[in-house]
């Protein structure tokens, strides 16, 4: 039954594992396949078509692997082709956004941050989510180097904590009162971000979101798995699975292979 076919994830890298996180939480029922494709990560600093290029060859990997929906776990992906898949495949598409509607719904300041990758911020996606919110001031900051440090395993690293500061530091002293996580790498970072930011300052990511509405697509077309048999959850990379495994530790498969 079709119903009882994997949810399909990929992202440019390890990024989209904190998607996959939330997904797996609230669905634990459920067999999923991560597709990383670090080697060409990050999508960021990518051309449109380069972009899309990447996501329908993503998207074709799952869709032999039978996936009966497709998680989008990577912001620049969604914000850059998710249109173009929706038109392309038949599969249900989840993206993933920017969380820029309850941070400007909720401030108190009137300003919030942004940190995400070029391709997100120059999308045209993105404008059109800014452009409802005219009387919010949004500072956009393009993390440059983080989705690198990130994928080399360097989370912790003095070089990561010096461009957060870099990129940070400004914002808080603008007085923003959420700052919003553009990229699904970036939630990684929360544990630093904190000791950068004031305690006033909200963080949100898309995560739970993106699950809840994961839940809610299965629900109403396809159906959750009804198999009573324990879940499998197997992750694909195309390069070192080292850092993979330190997030994930040994609780699942992690397949190298080339895509």
């Amino acid at each position: 039954m079709e119903n009882n076919n994997p949810i399909g994830l990929f992202d440019s890298g390890i990024g989209g594992t904190s998607i996959w996180k939330e997904i797996h939480l609230l669905l634990p029922n459920e067999d999923t396949i991560y597709l990383a494709d670090s080697k060409n990560a990050p999508y960021g600093q990518k051309s449109k078509e380069e972009i899309l290029y990447l996501s329908c060859k993503n998207t074709e990997f799952l869709l032999e692997k039978n996936c009966k929906l497709i998680v989008v776990a990577c912001n620049t992906a969604t914000t850059n082709a998710i249109k173009e898949l929706r038109a392309r495949y038949k599969v249900p598409f989840i993206g993933i956004e920017p969380a820029i509607k309850p941070a400007a719904l909720h401030s108190k300041t009137q300003k919030i941050g942004i940190l995400a990758t070029k391709g997100t911020l120059n999308s045209e996606l993105f404008y059109k989510n800014v452009e409802q919110f005219q009387d919010i001031q949004i500072l956009e900051q393009i993390g440059y180097g983080l989705v690198e440090l990130i994928e080399n395993g360097q989370i912790d690293s003095v070089e990561m904590n010096e461009l957060l500061h870099k990129y940070l530091t400004p914002m808080a002293q603008s007085n923003i009162d959420y700052l919003v996580l553009g990229c699904s790498h970036y939630p990684y970072l929360i544990p630093q971000i904190k000791k950068i930011l004031p305690e006033n300052i909200s963080i949100i990511d898309s995560g739970e979101a993106v699950a809840k509405q994961t839940k809610k697509i299965l629900e109403e077309s396809i159906g959750l798995r009804e198999n009573l048999t324990p879940s499998n959850s197997i992750f694909y990379t195309n390069t070192n699975p080292k850092v993979l495994f330190e997030i994930l530790g040994n609780k699942y498969p992690i397949l190298s292979q080339d895509f």
